[in-house]
Protein backbone atom coordinates (compact mmCIF):
# COMPACT_ATOMS: atom_id res chain seq x y z
CA UNK A 1 0.00 0.00 0.00
CA UNK A 2 2.63 2.71 0.78
CA UNK A 3 4.12 1.51 -2.23
CA UNK A 4 1.22 2.70 -4.32
CA UNK A 5 0.75 5.95 -2.17
CA UNK A 6 4.38 6.47 -3.42
CA UNK A 7 4.11 6.16 -6.82
CA UNK A 8 0.70 8.08 -7.04
CA UNK A 9 2.64 10.86 -5.49
CA UNK A 10 5.39 10.14 -7.75
CA UNK A 11 2.88 10.90 -10.40
CA UNK A 12 1.13 14.25 -8.50
CA UNK A 13 4.89 15.81 -8.83
CA UNK A 14 5.01 15.43 -12.82
CA UNK A 15 4.49 18.79 -13.86
CA UNK A 16 6.02 21.37 -15.84
CA UNK A 17 7.14 23.74 -13.36
CA UNK A 18 9.58 20.96 -11.74
CA UNK A 19 11.49 20.20 -14.67
CA UNK A 20 11.83 23.76 -15.97
CA UNK A 21 13.22 24.40 -12.27
CA UNK A 22 15.69 22.01 -12.77
CA UNK A 23 16.53 22.55 -15.75
CA UNK A 24 16.95 26.24 -14.45
CA UNK A 25 19.40 25.12 -11.95
CA UNK A 26 21.52 23.08 -14.35
CA UNK A 27 22.07 26.63 -16.46
CA UNK A 28 22.99 27.93 -12.93
CA UNK A 29 25.46 25.48 -12.79
CA UNK A 30 27.28 25.86 -16.39
CA UNK A 31 27.49 29.76 -15.46
CA UNK A 32 30.53 28.68 -13.00
CA UNK A 33 32.07 26.70 -16.17
CA UNK A 34 31.91 29.69 -18.67
CA UNK A 35 32.52 32.63 -16.54
CA UNK A 36 36.12 32.07 -16.50
CA UNK A 37 36.43 31.50 -20.54
CA UNK A 38 35.67 35.74 -21.30
CA UNK A 39 37.62 36.57 -18.41
CA UNK A 40 40.56 34.36 -18.87
CA UNK A 41 42.76 36.82 -20.63
CA UNK A 42 42.11 39.27 -17.93
CA UNK A 43 43.04 37.23 -14.69
CA UNK A 44 45.86 35.80 -16.81
CA UNK A 45 47.23 39.08 -16.81
CA UNK A 46 46.63 39.85 -13.71
CA UNK A 47 48.04 36.48 -12.06
CA UNK A 48 50.09 35.61 -14.84
CA UNK A 49 50.19 32.21 -15.75
CA UNK A 50 51.01 30.67 -19.41
CA UNK A 51 48.57 29.35 -21.95
CA UNK A 52 49.17 25.85 -21.17
CA UNK A 53 48.00 26.81 -17.25
CA UNK A 54 44.93 28.07 -18.65
CA UNK A 55 43.99 25.52 -20.47
CA UNK A 56 44.37 23.37 -17.51
CA UNK A 57 42.10 26.27 -15.53
CA UNK A 58 39.75 26.10 -18.11
CA UNK A 59 38.95 22.28 -17.60
CA UNK A 60 39.85 21.52 -13.78
CA UNK A 61 36.18 22.32 -13.01
CA UNK A 62 35.79 19.01 -14.63
CA UNK A 63 38.37 17.08 -12.64
CA UNK A 64 35.19 16.75 -9.69
CA UNK A 65 33.39 15.17 -12.42
CA UNK A 66 36.10 12.88 -13.63
CA UNK A 67 36.60 11.11 -10.56
CA UNK A 68 33.38 11.47 -8.74
CA UNK A 69 30.54 10.53 -11.03
CA UNK A 70 29.57 7.03 -9.12
CA UNK A 71 30.25 8.76 -5.46
CA UNK A 72 27.77 10.96 -6.37
CA UNK A 73 25.82 8.51 -7.44
CA UNK A 74 25.91 6.49 -4.49
CA UNK A 75 25.15 9.72 -2.44
CA UNK A 76 21.86 10.50 -4.23
CA UNK A 77 20.61 6.49 -3.57
CA UNK A 78 21.28 7.13 0.05
CA UNK A 79 20.26 11.19 0.91
CA UNK A 80 17.84 11.47 -2.29
CA UNK A 81 18.80 13.37 -5.73
CA UNK A 82 16.87 16.24 -4.90
CA UNK A 83 19.05 16.80 -1.35
CA UNK A 84 22.54 16.04 -4.23
CA UNK A 85 21.16 18.80 -6.82
CA UNK A 86 20.52 21.33 -3.74
CA UNK A 87 24.07 20.76 -1.98
CA UNK A 88 26.12 21.06 -5.57
CA UNK A 89 24.23 24.30 -5.79
CA UNK A 90 25.86 25.02 -2.20
CA UNK A 91 28.86 24.42 -3.04
CA UNK A 92 29.01 26.14 -5.81
CA UNK A 93 27.91 29.48 -3.95
CA UNK A 94 30.90 28.26 -1.46
CA UNK A 95 33.65 28.36 -4.45
CA UNK A 96 32.65 31.05 -6.38
CA UNK A 97 32.97 32.96 -3.38
CA UNK A 98 36.27 31.64 -2.16
CA UNK A 99 37.54 32.03 -5.44
CA UNK A 100 36.13 36.17 -5.60
CA UNK A 101 38.99 36.24 -3.36
CA UNK A 102 41.63 34.54 -4.99
CA UNK A 103 45.22 36.21 -4.65
CA UNK A 104 47.01 33.76 -6.81
CA UNK A 105 46.56 31.24 -9.67
CA UNK A 106 47.16 28.35 -7.60
CA UNK A 107 44.47 29.45 -4.76
CA UNK A 108 42.13 29.82 -7.92
CA UNK A 109 42.76 26.34 -9.29
CA UNK A 110 41.18 25.13 -5.76
CA UNK A 111 38.17 27.12 -5.77
CA UNK A 112 37.42 25.96 -9.32
CA UNK A 113 38.32 22.14 -8.27
CA UNK A 114 35.21 22.76 -5.70
CA UNK A 115 32.52 24.43 -8.22
CA UNK A 116 33.48 20.90 -10.18
CA UNK A 117 32.42 18.93 -7.42
CA UNK A 118 29.14 21.18 -7.12
CA UNK A 119 28.62 21.25 -10.81
CA UNK A 120 28.70 17.39 -10.79
CA UNK A 121 26.11 17.05 -8.07
CA UNK A 122 23.66 19.04 -9.72
CA UNK A 123 24.31 17.95 -13.52
CA UNK A 124 24.13 14.36 -12.72
CA UNK A 125 20.96 14.69 -11.08
CA UNK A 126 19.52 16.64 -13.62
CA UNK A 127 18.55 13.78 -16.02
CA UNK A 128 16.95 11.28 -13.88
CA UNK A 129 15.19 14.31 -12.17
CA UNK A 130 14.00 15.79 -15.60
CA UNK A 131 12.30 12.96 -16.48
CA UNK A 132 11.28 11.79 -12.61
CA UNK A 133 9.18 14.71 -12.62
CA UNK A 134 8.39 15.62 -16.24
CA UNK A 135 4.97 15.04 -17.81
CA UNK A 136 5.07 11.66 -19.44
CA UNK A 137 3.97 13.18 -22.61
CA UNK A 138 6.81 15.65 -22.31
CA UNK A 139 9.87 13.68 -21.23
CA UNK A 140 11.32 13.71 -24.58
CA UNK A 141 11.39 17.41 -25.18
CA UNK A 142 12.28 17.92 -21.14
CA UNK A 143 15.58 16.00 -21.93
CA UNK A 144 16.25 17.94 -24.95
CA UNK A 145 15.87 21.30 -22.62
CA UNK A 146 18.46 19.43 -19.91
CA UNK A 147 20.32 18.78 -22.93
CA UNK A 148 20.41 22.51 -23.78
CA UNK A 149 21.80 23.69 -20.63
CA UNK A 150 25.21 23.70 -21.13
CA UNK A 151 24.74 25.35 -24.47
CA UNK A 152 22.21 28.20 -22.52
CA UNK A 153 24.87 28.61 -19.20
CA UNK A 154 27.24 29.28 -22.28
CA UNK A 155 25.74 32.08 -23.61
CA UNK A 156 24.40 33.80 -20.88
CA UNK A 157 27.50 32.97 -18.94
CA UNK A 158 30.40 34.04 -21.09
CA UNK A 159 28.37 36.87 -22.64
CA UNK A 160 27.28 38.25 -19.40
CA UNK A 161 30.78 38.22 -18.05
CA UNK A 162 32.55 39.52 -20.85
CA UNK A 163 29.83 42.71 -20.66
CA UNK A 164 30.07 42.91 -16.73
CA UNK A 165 33.57 42.77 -16.75
CA UNK A 166 33.89 45.78 -19.04
CA UNK A 167 32.65 47.82 -15.63
CA UNK A 168 33.55 45.48 -12.76
CA UNK A 169 36.29 43.30 -11.76
CA UNK A 170 36.20 39.64 -12.00
CA UNK A 171 36.72 39.35 -7.98
CA UNK A 172 33.23 40.90 -8.08
CA UNK A 173 31.57 38.98 -10.77
CA UNK A 174 32.22 35.90 -9.02
CA UNK A 175 30.90 37.07 -5.77
CA UNK A 176 27.56 38.00 -7.48
CA UNK A 177 27.03 34.58 -9.32
CA UNK A 178 27.73 33.20 -6.00
CA UNK A 179 24.75 34.92 -4.79
CA UNK A 180 22.82 34.25 -8.00
CA UNK A 181 23.62 30.35 -7.26
CA UNK A 182 21.61 30.52 -4.43
CA UNK A 183 18.06 31.30 -5.84
CA UNK A 184 16.99 28.36 -7.25
CA UNK A 185 17.14 26.29 -4.12
CA UNK A 186 13.59 27.70 -2.54
CA UNK A 187 12.36 26.62 -5.95
CA UNK A 188 13.74 23.44 -5.88
CA UNK A 189 12.27 23.16 -2.23
CA UNK A 190 8.85 24.42 -3.27
CA UNK A 191 8.12 22.55 -6.96
CA UNK A 192 10.29 19.53 -7.04
CA UNK A 193 9.22 16.71 -5.06
CA UNK A 194 11.31 14.82 -2.58
CA UNK A 195 12.07 11.76 -4.31
CA UNK A 196 12.65 8.56 -1.66
CA UNK A 197 16.55 8.13 -0.68
CA UNK A 198 17.52 4.51 0.53
CA UNK A 199 19.41 5.70 3.56
CA UNK A 200 22.05 4.96 5.31
CA UNK A 201 20.24 1.42 6.26
CA UNK A 202 20.13 1.00 2.28
CA UNK A 203 24.25 1.77 1.56
CA UNK A 204 25.07 -1.90 0.65
CA UNK A 205 21.98 -2.50 -1.58
CA UNK A 206 22.99 1.13 -3.20
CA UNK A 207 26.11 0.14 -3.63
CA UNK A 208 25.54 -3.06 -5.30
CA UNK A 209 23.53 -1.60 -7.69
CA UNK A 210 25.80 0.92 -8.70
CA UNK A 211 28.73 -1.79 -8.99
CA UNK A 212 26.25 -4.05 -11.37
CA UNK A 213 26.11 -0.61 -13.52
CA UNK A 214 29.56 -0.32 -13.29
CA UNK A 215 30.06 -4.13 -15.20
CA UNK A 216 27.59 -2.98 -17.90
CA UNK A 217 29.80 -2.07 -20.70
CA UNK A 218 27.25 -0.20 -22.85
CA UNK A 219 27.42 2.21 -19.94
CA UNK A 220 31.16 2.65 -20.84
CA UNK A 221 30.31 3.17 -24.63
CA UNK A 222 27.65 5.41 -24.10
CA UNK A 223 30.51 7.50 -21.97
CA UNK A 224 33.16 7.62 -24.52
CA UNK A 225 30.51 8.77 -27.21
CA UNK A 226 29.68 11.15 -24.90
CA UNK A 227 33.67 11.91 -24.21
CA UNK A 228 34.01 12.42 -28.07
CA UNK A 229 31.71 15.24 -28.30
CA UNK A 230 32.87 17.22 -25.06
CA UNK A 231 36.47 16.77 -25.56
CA UNK A 232 35.89 18.90 -28.70
CA UNK A 233 33.38 20.86 -28.16
CA UNK A 234 34.65 22.36 -24.25
CA UNK A 235 37.93 23.09 -25.87
CA UNK A 236 36.92 25.00 -29.09
CA UNK A 237 34.22 27.28 -27.24
CA UNK A 238 36.57 27.77 -24.34
CA UNK A 239 39.20 29.01 -26.02
CA UNK A 240 36.81 31.48 -28.54
CA UNK A 241 37.16 34.44 -26.59
CA UNK A 242 41.12 33.93 -26.58
CA UNK A 243 40.85 33.33 -30.74
CA UNK A 244 39.00 36.24 -31.31
CA UNK A 245 40.84 38.47 -29.54
CA UNK A 246 44.15 37.85 -31.49
CA UNK A 247 41.78 38.48 -34.67
CA UNK A 248 41.59 41.47 -33.06
CA UNK A 249 38.05 41.83 -31.64
CA UNK A 250 36.73 43.80 -28.28
CA UNK A 251 36.67 41.67 -25.16
CA UNK A 252 32.67 42.15 -25.84
CA UNK A 253 32.39 41.34 -29.09
CA UNK A 254 34.61 38.44 -28.98
CA UNK A 255 32.52 37.47 -25.81
CA UNK A 256 29.02 38.05 -28.05
CA UNK A 257 30.10 36.07 -30.95
CA UNK A 258 31.47 32.91 -28.33
CA UNK A 259 27.94 33.67 -26.79
CA UNK A 260 26.05 33.24 -29.89
CA UNK A 261 27.97 29.74 -30.32
CA UNK A 262 26.84 28.66 -26.94
CA UNK A 263 23.60 29.83 -27.58
CA UNK A 264 23.32 27.97 -30.84
CA UNK A 265 24.15 24.75 -29.25
CA UNK A 266 21.32 24.95 -26.76
CA UNK A 267 18.72 25.85 -29.94
CA UNK A 268 20.47 22.82 -31.20
CA UNK A 269 19.51 20.31 -28.03
CA UNK A 270 16.12 21.92 -28.44
CA UNK A 271 15.51 20.90 -32.11
CA UNK A 272 17.15 17.61 -31.47
CA UNK A 273 14.79 16.80 -28.73
CA UNK A 274 11.77 17.82 -31.02
CA UNK A 275 13.26 15.31 -33.73
CA UNK A 276 13.18 12.70 -30.67
CA UNK A 277 9.81 13.17 -29.80
CA UNK A 278 8.27 13.12 -33.22
CA UNK A 279 10.56 9.70 -33.57
CA UNK A 280 13.66 10.93 -35.14
CA UNK A 281 16.16 7.62 -34.90
CA UNK A 282 18.82 8.34 -32.39
CA UNK A 283 21.59 6.89 -34.05
CA UNK A 284 21.31 8.71 -37.36
CA UNK A 285 21.15 11.88 -35.13
CA UNK A 286 24.52 10.75 -34.06
CA UNK A 287 26.08 10.21 -37.24
CA UNK A 288 24.60 13.49 -38.78
CA UNK A 289 26.24 15.38 -36.03
CA UNK A 290 29.44 14.02 -35.65
CA UNK A 291 29.61 13.84 -39.52
CA UNK A 292 28.68 18.15 -39.38
CA UNK A 293 31.21 18.95 -36.35
CA UNK A 294 34.04 16.94 -38.71
CA UNK A 295 33.18 19.37 -41.60
CA UNK A 296 32.51 22.89 -39.40
CA UNK A 297 35.80 22.17 -37.80
CA UNK A 298 37.99 21.44 -40.87
CA UNK A 299 36.17 25.12 -42.16
CA UNK A 300 36.81 26.69 -38.43
CA UNK A 301 41.01 26.25 -37.89
CA UNK A 302 42.49 24.59 -41.49
CA UNK A 303 42.47 28.86 -43.23
CA UNK A 304 43.96 31.79 -42.06
CA UNK A 305 40.83 34.49 -42.49
CA UNK A 306 41.71 37.76 -43.07
CA UNK A 307 39.24 40.33 -41.04
CA UNK A 308 36.41 40.57 -43.98
CA UNK A 309 36.10 37.07 -44.39
CA UNK A 310 36.27 36.57 -40.46
CA UNK A 311 32.20 36.41 -40.82
CA UNK A 312 32.97 32.78 -42.68
CA UNK A 313 34.42 31.22 -39.73
CA UNK A 314 31.89 32.27 -37.44
CA UNK A 315 29.01 30.39 -39.24
CA UNK A 316 31.56 27.51 -39.41
CA UNK A 317 31.82 27.13 -35.70
CA UNK A 318 28.48 28.12 -35.50
CA UNK A 319 27.59 25.29 -37.21
CA UNK A 320 29.86 23.13 -35.47
CA UNK A 321 27.75 23.78 -32.31
CA UNK A 322 24.30 23.97 -33.34
CA UNK A 323 24.93 20.06 -34.93
CA UNK A 324 27.07 18.70 -32.32
CA UNK A 325 24.38 19.23 -30.06
CA UNK A 326 22.46 16.34 -31.19
CA UNK A 327 25.22 14.23 -29.36
CA UNK A 328 24.23 15.15 -25.98
CA UNK A 329 20.79 15.16 -26.27
CA UNK A 330 20.39 12.00 -27.69
CA UNK A 331 23.12 10.49 -25.38
CA UNK A 332 21.19 12.27 -22.38
CA UNK A 333 17.83 10.68 -23.57
CA UNK A 334 19.54 7.42 -23.84
CA UNK A 335 21.94 6.73 -21.09
CA UNK A 336 19.08 6.76 -18.56
CA UNK A 337 17.86 3.36 -20.20
CA UNK A 338 21.12 1.48 -20.24
CA UNK A 339 21.29 0.29 -16.47
CA UNK A 340 21.13 -2.92 -16.41
CA UNK A 341 18.24 -4.96 -14.53
CA UNK A 342 19.00 -4.55 -10.79
CA UNK A 343 21.55 -1.19 -11.61
CA UNK A 344 21.15 2.42 -10.95
CA UNK A 345 20.15 4.86 -13.28
CA UNK A 346 21.69 7.72 -11.35
CA UNK A 347 24.87 5.80 -11.33
CA UNK A 348 24.44 4.74 -15.09
CA UNK A 349 24.32 9.32 -15.52
CA UNK A 350 27.22 9.12 -12.99
CA UNK A 351 29.44 6.89 -14.73
CA UNK A 352 28.39 8.43 -18.07
CA UNK A 353 29.45 12.05 -16.61
CA UNK A 354 32.47 10.58 -15.24
CA UNK A 355 33.46 9.19 -18.23
CA UNK A 356 32.57 12.63 -20.31
CA UNK A 357 34.03 14.72 -17.83
CA UNK A 358 37.37 13.27 -18.67
CA UNK A 359 36.98 15.10 -22.12
CA UNK A 360 36.37 18.28 -20.76
CA UNK A 361 39.02 18.51 -18.50
CA UNK A 362 41.59 17.19 -21.40
CA UNK A 363 40.03 18.79 -24.42
CA UNK A 364 41.47 22.70 -23.38
CA UNK A 365 44.72 21.03 -22.77
CA UNK A 366 44.89 19.18 -25.97
CA UNK A 367 43.75 21.89 -28.11
CA UNK A 368 46.64 24.76 -26.31
CA UNK A 369 49.40 21.76 -26.68
CA UNK A 370 48.45 21.17 -30.17
CA UNK A 371 48.15 25.36 -30.75
CA UNK A 372 51.45 25.89 -28.92
CA UNK A 373 53.13 23.11 -30.79
CA UNK A 374 52.10 23.79 -34.54
CA UNK A 375 52.60 27.75 -33.61
CA UNK A 376 48.99 28.46 -34.29
CA UNK A 377 45.21 27.17 -34.52
CA UNK A 378 45.42 25.54 -37.80
CA UNK A 379 46.46 22.56 -37.53
CA UNK A 380 43.98 21.70 -34.56
CA UNK A 381 41.07 20.57 -36.99
CA UNK A 382 42.68 17.56 -37.07
CA UNK A 383 41.87 17.14 -33.59
CA UNK A 384 38.58 17.41 -33.58
CA UNK A 385 38.01 15.77 -36.94
CA UNK A 386 39.93 12.43 -35.04
CA UNK A 387 37.06 12.35 -32.28
CA UNK A 388 34.27 12.95 -34.78
CA UNK A 389 35.16 9.45 -36.42
CA UNK A 390 35.95 7.81 -33.06
CA UNK A 391 32.47 8.61 -31.68
CA UNK A 392 30.97 7.70 -34.83
CA UNK A 393 32.65 4.18 -34.93
CA UNK A 394 31.54 4.51 -31.13
CA UNK A 395 27.94 4.48 -32.40
CA UNK A 396 28.19 2.07 -34.40
CA UNK A 397 29.39 -0.05 -31.69
CA UNK A 398 26.95 0.55 -29.01
CA UNK A 399 23.85 0.33 -31.50
CA UNK A 400 25.28 -3.33 -32.09
CA UNK A 401 24.88 -4.20 -28.35
CA UNK A 402 21.07 -4.82 -27.98
CA UNK A 403 20.45 -1.39 -29.44
CA UNK A 404 19.62 1.43 -27.11
CA UNK A 405 18.29 3.81 -29.71
CA UNK A 406 15.08 1.88 -30.38
CA UNK A 407 13.80 3.76 -27.30
CA UNK A 408 14.30 6.97 -29.26
CA UNK A 409 13.10 6.33 -32.31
Amino acid sequence: MAAVQAKIEQVQQRTNAAWIIIVASGVVAGLHIWKLAPALTVIQDELGFSLLFAGVLLGVVQVAGMVGGLAVSLLAEVISQRRTLILGLFLLVLGSAFGALAPSAPLLLATRILEGAGVIMATVMGPGLVRLHSPVKNVNMAVGWWAGYMGMATFLGVFSTALVLEHLSWHLWWGILAIITLLPIPLILKFVGPDAPSGSAGLREAAKRIAITARASRVWVSGLIFGCYTVQWMAVVGFLPTIYEEFGLSAVVGGLASAVVGGLNAIGAIICGGLLHRGANGRTLLYCGFALMALASFITFVFDYPTHLLWIQMVAVGLFSLSGATIPTTMTRVVVDLAPPGGSAPASMGLTQQIFNIGNFTGPMLLASMATLTGGWNATWWLTAGFCVLGALLTSLLSRKNSPFTATA
